[in-house]
């Protein structure tokens, strides 16, 4: 879908052409500058100007990566970011019709945040948060007009990741969960809308799931976490690409996946003894790519086979 007419479809389907991003970490900025490549006015928000300095740089990085996978051309890339704005004021977010929050998973911070913004927001502007471990209602009780609070957890990096799971709270209206979903979909995003909201939603609890096993795994000494990662890659991250679990599940057989459960479920992983890993290599200062190790080193070589796996994936988005 080209540039116009994705801007075309946003405006129409959702209303909204102002959208507010509070926040200008990673995912402030990837969902800011998704929004402005579909065509939104887009105004960024952070209380240090310091951070506020840096959008730009970010915006413009995300931006490169999808000219280098082909996505969009520097006309594109041009418009966008001319239309992201940055301020350090909060009343700006008065001119949105839609503000996301994405500022860290500090329940504090965040109720602070929604009783500064609960006076400044347009009287029929929806409030959705980012947020990938609150609830809901959680959250939407620090609000004075928490019907019009709704959860997008979008997934990063939004240019590459197009899930965003839309999450209603108890008081949530019906038609702002629609124009929520009728938003993503105009800024080229693929969102779900739960029935009810549970912690983690689904994406992380999926990953954690999977996580846990593969923590399992290495735990018994079964396999190393290279190996894990090589049986990941190989099979069920090409296969869930095109079918889902249940969808794998259907063309399987269930009677079939049935007669494989009752044998091997009992024997997964159901304590939470395997986080013990997790701990030991960040006690030992291996937080990940952040520190330069983790499960692995990450050297240059290591980071290049990322990125160029990372730019086949855009370009297939």
């Amino acid at each position: 879908m080209n540039q116009a007419v994705a801007s075309e479809q946003a405006t129409k389907q959702s209303a909204v052409t102002v959208a507010g991003v509070v926040g200008s970490g990673l995912m402030g900025v990837g969902i800011a500058t998704q929004c402005a490549l579909h065509g939104l006015r887009t105004i960024v928000h952070d209380v240090d100007p310091a951070r506020l300095a840096g959008v730009t740089a970010k915006a413009e990085a995300v931006l490169d990566e999808l000219i280098d996978a082909g996505r969009i051309d520097a006309n594109a890339r041009a418009a966008a970011l001319a239309r992201i704005e940055t301020s350090v004021s909060l009343d700006v977010m008065a001119h949105a019709q839609f503000v996301f929050e994405a500022v860290p998973e500090v329940l504090e911070l965040k109720h602070r945040l929604y009783a500064q913004l609960g006076a400044v927001l347009a009287p029929d502007a929806i409030l959705a948060s980012n947020t990938s471990g609150f609830e809901p209602d959680l959250l939407a009780s620090a609000l004075p007009a928490p019907e019009r609070f709704v959860i997008a957890h979008f997934w990063n990096p939004p240019h590459m990741i197009p899930l965003v799971e839309v999450v209603p709270g108890s008081a949530t209206r019906a038609d702002v969960t629609a124009r929520t979903e009728s938003l993503m979909s105009g800024i080229g995003m693929e969102p779900v809308v739960l029935a009810k909201s549970i912690p983690g939603f689904v994406g992380n609890r999926l990953q954690f799931a999977v996580l846990r096993e593969a923590l399992n795994i290495v735990r018994s000494g079964a396999a190393s976490a290279e190996v894990v990662d090589r049986v990941m890659k190989a099979s069920l991250g090409r296969r869930w690409g095109i079918v889902g679990p249940f969808e794998g599940a259907d063309m399987g057989g269930l009677d079939t996946f049935v007669d494989i459960s009752s044998h091997l479920m009992p024997e997964l992983a159901k304590d939470e003894g395997v986080i013990d890993l997790l701990r030991e290599k960040v006690a030992a200062g291996r937080v990940g790519v952040r520190s330069g190790a983790g499960f692995y080193d990450w050297d240059e070589a290591r980071l290049a086979r990322v990125k160029a796996a990372r730019r086949k994936l855009i370009a297939g988005r």
